[in-house]
């Protein structure tokens, strides 16, 4: 099979750095040259810098890991080559064309993985398996907390350069840490309306928001709330949900849910679940390749399929009207 991997940053070549241990050497690449980072690795591979000259080597499959704002200027025409695709999170920044690219992979009939990859974290699988077993009696309600000091995240470059700070990037908070609003959608099913508020603190100096707080109303009548923000040291990325008979908690920083059950008398005992003695941050982008490698060879069929994608933009653009109108949006 041949790959090809759009875009050559921080993520690009985490995926270049996984394909190529899972055994896949067929890798070119399309690239605007913009990276901040070192392009040594590739060398030896084939670069485009045109669209249409890098499609005419026919890859099977294309990764998407350029900025946000591009994703779908990559994707539509790859799908329309009959490619597979690999798409990074989230799918855009708007609703712009996703109706197009949606019918699209329709007509070729063309897989497409989305990149949420925390649907990959064991703590948040042990999550999964817990709640189909009930062990919360009834699901109340859940918060998601996610701060992380965007100065940080990528030390070797200017934070105010990176996608994640550029509104012409598809840059903010909502977008760029947008994994719990699909996580949450996983685990508890279709969100029904949001409401949330957005600000920019002024402290980083960047142009879109830096900090975002979301309220979830679910189908199932339970209720949701996400924190994130680019400000909080040290990072903190938590969980904890609340039953009607105990609570369950996970915190990313060991990876390890603790849940409490009231309703099989064993009160004040906390159960403890943790991942692997191997788990890194890395095993969850490892196993998601994996994944669509077999997703492209007819094994699997994608764990966060274009549908998902789509339903968690939907979720942070509704995030942002409610901001802007102060109003609860209806996502349904």
């Amino acid at each position: 099979m041949k790959f090809l991997i759009a875009g050559f940053g921080s993520i690009g070549r985490r995926h270049f750095r996984n394909i190529r241990s899972l055994g896949e050497n067929d890798i070119l690449f399309y690239r605007t040259n913009q990276s901040t980072l070192p392009d040594d690795e590739i060398k030896a591979y084939q670069v485009e810098t045109d669209l249409q000259r890098a499609l005419a080597y026919h890859p099977t499959a294309v990764i998407i890991s350029n900025p946000t704002a591009f994703h779908l200027k990559v994707a539509i025409p790859a799908v329309e080559a009959g490619c597979h695709v690999l798409l990074e999170k989230p799918i855009s920044h708007s609703m712009d064309g996703v109706e197009t690219f949606v019918r699209l992979v329709q007509e070729k009939d063309v897989q497409v993985l989305v990149g949420y990859q925390f649907r990959f974290h064991p703590g948040l699988q042990k999550i999964k398996s817990l709640l189909n077993e009930q062990v919360l009696g009834k699901v109340i309600s859940v918060n998601a907390h996610w701060g992380e000091y965007l100065p940080g995240w990528h030390p070797w470059e200017n934070y105010k350069q990176s996608y994640s700070a550029r509104a012409d990037l598809g840059g903010g908070v909502v977008l760029t840490l947008s994994h719990p609003l699909d996580y949450l959608r996983w685990l508890f099913g279709e969100v029904e309306s949001v409401s949330g508020f957005v600000s920019t603190s002024g402290d980083l100096g960047i142009e879109v928001e830096d900090t975002a707080v979301i309220n979830l109303k679910f189908e199932n009548g339970m209720l949701g709330s996400v924190y994130l923000d680019y400000n909080q040291r040290p990072a903190s990325h938590r969980l904890e949900i609340i039953g009607s008979e105990g609570t369950i908690q996970w915190d990313y920083k060991d990876g390890a849910v603790r849940w409490y059950q009231s309703a099989k008398g064993q009160n004040n005992v906390w159960h403890e679940y943790k991942p692997p003695k191997d788990f890194d941050r890395n095993t969850m982008f490892l196993s998601q390749m994996e994944h669509f490698l077999n997703v492209i060879n007819g094994k699997e069929l994608p764990r966060c399929t274009l549908h998902d994608g789509v339903r968690a933009l939907q979720i942070a653009m509704a995030v942002y009207e409610s901001a802007k109108s102060k109003r609860v949006v209806s996502v349904i």
